[in-house]
């Protein structure tokens, strides 16, 4: 072909196209009406463009700038797209700042309460910090999104979970399956909170290239954990000596936060919960955080702060699940 109609293979594997190019490709028809000198082609993940190279290069820096967009935003419209025309970027008139993901079907993610915000504010001044909280209070929620903001703004290059995965022994051997399937169980929470923030094919491609890691306790041993944002979940149930020597995998360039509920405790009882030690001897170094979550954070149904105030009063040492 001349320089008139030379072809321009783009993948598109890396975001949701369909939902990128939104309701029956609304999107798609809007950028040809911006580009009437290109033939745009869009076969699943493949989108061929047909036009002279100045208008090709011109049209994969302008796609370029609305799959950004897209990927922190989760979506795109055609305001967005003009101002990506005009000047490159988008629009940011949603506080962004207080939102820390769009996640999926239009859904914020933010800090909803005090001392959720308080978390937030901690992971941004540390490189390390604990969150400490009974069930339903966000800890984990929160976390995760954090690890995701980060990942989406490339301040790190993957995200790694982490928890001890049966109680606190980790004797995974018995349960059926691959890696993944023993850990599955354990892990849901954080594989419902990536699911709310992440497209499914993308998050898809995350676990096929090892961008997102899930991995019980014991495999962090021997390990430095480099260009990553690392959260240790359940950590009220590993033991001293494994929660030391999860915190000294940190490597460069690392933002660890560990979660847990020192309420649910579930070692043998001759042994000490490793996060109780840590949070009481680590709290005054400088770049470590503790922030307590309580009942006034709890964000499920209103029922669980009052269960929660119930067994609290009925005995201190009672466990709930989380």
């Amino acid at each position: 072909m001349d320089d008139k109609g030379i072809e321009k293979i783009i993948s598109l594997e890396d975001i949701d196209y369909t939902r990128f190019w939104g309701t029956n490709d609304k999107m798609l028809d809007f950028v040809r009406l911006l580009f009437p000198k290109l033939k745009l082609i869009v076969r699943g993940e493949m989108l061929k463009v047909i036009g002279a190279t100045d208008d090709i290069a011109l049209f994969e820096d302008k796609l370029g700038a609305m799959m950004t967009y897209y990927e922190k935003f989760g979506r795109i419209n055609e305001n967005a797209i003009m101002q990506i025309m005009e000047n490159g970027g988008g629009p940011d008139t949603e506080q962004s700042d207080e939102i820390l993901v769009h996640g999926r079907n239009g859904l914020l993610i933010k800090a909803r309460t005090p001392n959720q915000q308080r978390l937030v504010e901690a992971v941004k001044n540390n490189d390390m910090v604990f969150a400490i909280g009974p069930a339903g209070t966000g800890k984990t929620y929160t976390a995760v999104a954090l690890a995701v903001r980060a990942l989406k703004n490339k301040e790190i290059r993957r995200i790694i979970l982490t928890r001890p995965a049966v109680e606190a022994g980790e004797n995974l051997g018995f349960l059926p399956g691959d890696l993944r399937d023993k850990l599955d169980p354990y892990l849901q929470p954080l594989y419902d909170a990536l699911r709310d923030m992440i497209p499914q094919q993308k998050l898809l491609s995350y676990w096929e290239d090892n961008t997102i890691e899930i991995a019980p306790l014991a495999f962090m041993r021997g390990r430095t954990l480099d260009n990553a944002f690392v959260i240790l979940d359940e950590a009220q149930n590993a033991t001293t000596a494994q929660l030391k020597m999860f915190l000294t995998r940190m490597g460069r360039n690392a933002k660890f936060i560990i979660t847990g509920d020192i309420t649910q405790i579930d070692l043998p009882r001759n042994q000490q919960s490793g996060l109780v030690q840590a949070t009481q001897i680590l709290k005054d170094i400088d770049g470590i955080s503790v922030i307590q979550l309580d009942n006034s954070d709890v964000i499920r149904h209103r029922l669980v702060t009052r269960i929660i105030k119930a067994y609290e009063k009925e005995n201190g040492d009672v466990k709930t699940e989380n």
